[in-house]
């Protein structure tokens, strides 16, 4: 594929809609067994990271460090969320499943069908918040009134991760090689992008290779502000690098998507 055509607009219809309604029927048939991970995920990880190493963590910037890395379980668990459905997830309903084959013999195309399945995707991400805001308000831990806005952003924030989560799927041999981009990309994010300590505490060329190369670094620190109920115009620049970074990944998992199907 030409460089060119990578980055080409793809024609996507509002039939997508509907590969989004069937992933969120498929989805709705186990509510309660899909609503469980992230209603027991921060319960978890504020008990063993908040609350148990917490006591021998000093406060950071003068907040305790359970209040410190509970937004940061919403934006991991936004990652994990939306890159999981469009890798693992798209990867298993295009190959094991046919379920692709079984939708491009319908009036829709192969690019309705892959901006569904990152709407979806998108989709996943913001439940997930949805479920984690009021878990995490009721020990106190986030403003609740700006942490509504959380909810809207965690759609961009998983759209963004879609897109990358589907770019590996255009590309990847076999779902084994899946474990690729989580090993080297996903762990990394989780570890060094501000989620449980400081971006200030990593040497200077990480913290910049973290700002410019990390997606979830902005996705914390437009987070965690919210749930400070801190919003300040340095918000600006991590939210115009999502928009920016996730309109061209759309664009590029489409078409990437599109090549490996479309022979």
């Amino acid at each position: 594929m030409k460089l060119a055509d990578s980055f080409r607009i793809p024609g996507v219809s509002i039939r997508a809609i509907k590969v989004w309604q069937r992933n969120k029927d498929v989805f709705m048939k186990d509510i309660k067994l899909n609503f469980l991970p992230p209603f027991l995920e921060p319960l978890l990880y504020l008990m063993a990271l908040g609350f148990g190493l917490g006591k021998f963590v000093e406060s950071i910037d003068g907040v305790p460090y359970a209040e410190f890395i509970a937004p940061a379980l919403i934006a991991v668990s936004v990652m994990y969320a939306s890159f999981f459905e469009c890798s693992y997830g798209s990867y298993v309903r295009m190959y094991y499943q046919k379920t692709f084959d079984a939708i491009v013999a319908t009036p829709l195309t192969i690019e309705d069908v892959i901006a569904g399945e990152l709407l979806w995707g998108a989709t996943r991400s913001m439940i997930n918040a949805t479920v984690m805001i009021p878990v995490i308000a009721i020990f106190g831990l986030i403003d609740i009134r700006y942490s509504l806005l959380i909810i809207p952003f965690a759609f961009l924030g998983g759209l963004l991760f879609a897109a990358i989560g589907m770019c590996f799927t255009a590309v990847t041999p076999n779902i084994m090689s899946l474990n690729y981009p989580i090993l080297l990309f996903i762990t990394p994010m989780f570890l060094f992008s501000g989620t449980f300590f400081p971006l200030s505490a990593l040497p200077l060329p990480v913290q910049y290779f973290a700002i410019a190369f990390l997606p979830l670094t902005h996705v914390v620190n437009v987070i965690r502000s919210l749930s400070f109920g801190i919003v300040e115009a340095s918000l600006l620049f991590d939210i115009s690098w999502v928009l920016f970074v996730t309109a061209i990944l759309l664009i590029l998992s489409i078409n990437l998507m599109r090549k490996r199907l479309v022979i």
